[in-house]
């Protein structure tokens, strides 16, 4: 997966792409792809953060991210390439297979 930062129309049609399936939408925030994920309870957020983790650290790729009780607010962007890249929108759509 390449680790170089994606031009703004390729950011444009992989979020497209990704949102195309999502319950609810990713966007762009700060230079960053921004999703909040809602789960029934605590243990389904964290049983969500945990498989995520996983597929974080297999791809070599950490999310940022925030949990309170039910929420999790995710932040992607690849810090060595100063933005986002094609490994975000990776993570992005398996943590949508992991929530769906």
């Amino acid at each position: 997966m390449k680790k170089r930062k994606m031009d703004t129309k390729a950011i444009e049609l992989a979020l497209n792409t990704l949102n195309a399936s999502a319950v609810s939408p990713w966007a762009l925030t700060e230079g960053k792809l921004h999703k909040e994920f809602q789960f029934g309870n605590f243990v389904e957020a964290f049983g969500f953060m945990t498989k995520a983790a996983l597929v974080a650290e297999s791809m070599d790729h950490h999310p940022e991210w925030f949990n309170v009780y039910r929420t999790v607010r995710v932040g992607l962007s690849t810090h060595e390439a100063g933005g986002i890249t094609e490994l975000d929108f990776e993570l992005a759509s398996r943590m949508e297979s992991l929530a769906g």
